[in-house]
């Protein structure tokens, strides 16, 4: 039963796009899927309450305070959301039922830069579980996305894609909604660039 954390302690990377449509994604494909939320905000808990019932559903999974609860039998694919400045006891808790970590990185300097030590923190428990890199927001054909994968590749980490800056991911949220459950003819390019994100996780 695979537990993959979307983590970087920077707000604003995407963190809740990559898990809500991680989630999506799973439960499109016939798993039992939870989505657990550490983040105060509860963003992801929030979409959750958006979703239309008629969707395949998806489970909040519930973190209580000072500790990750059990997931319940049947649970075939969990998701867990994390917060800005994701450190600590928390951090510690998660990354012990981690199997997959992925962390969104924006392809600037500063983004890259606060961003840095939490990724050495992680490659050195990278025994532990599998660690990939996804760029969030990124034009491809820009010196950004370059410059991106070089720093990436220099930590001997994989680049898992870039998914590109679009509205689709700002309408689908706001209606609890993911690009597996809308027209395919309507998130064609979207879809496309999360096949190697989805390859590696189901690897």
């Amino acid at each position: 039963m695979p537990v993959i954390v979307i983590a970087n302690p920077k707000g604003g990377v995407g963190k809740s796009t990559l898990a809500t449509n991680l989630a999506g994604y799973f439960t499109s494909q016939g798993h039992n899927v939870m989505l657990g939320d550490v983040d105060v905000q509860q963003s992801s808990r929030l979409w959750l309450s958006l979703r239309p019932p008629s969707l395949p559903p998806i489970q909040p999974w519930e973190i209580g305070a000072g500790h990750v609860a059990k997931p319940p039998k049947g649970t075939t694919h969990m998701v867990l959301d994390t917060p800005a400045g994701f450190d600590g006891t928390r951090f510690e808790e998660v990354m012990r039922i981690a199997h997959k970590v992925i962390v969104p990185l924006q392809p600037s300097m500063f983004d890259i830069l606060a961003t840095q030590a939490f990724l050495k923190k992680l490659i050195a428990l990278r025994g532990k579980f599998q660690i990939g890199v996804i760029g969030m927001r990124v034009n491809v054909r820009t010196r950004a996305a370059d410059q991106l994968a070089h720093y990436v590749t220099s930590l001997d980490l994989p680049v898992l894609g870039y998914l590109r800056d679009t509205q689709n991911y700002v309408q689908l949220a706001a209606h609890g909604t993911t690009l597996w459950d809308v027209a395919p003819s309507r998130v064609e390019r979207d879809v496309e660039q999360w096949a190697p994100l989805l390859n590696w996780v189901q690897q």
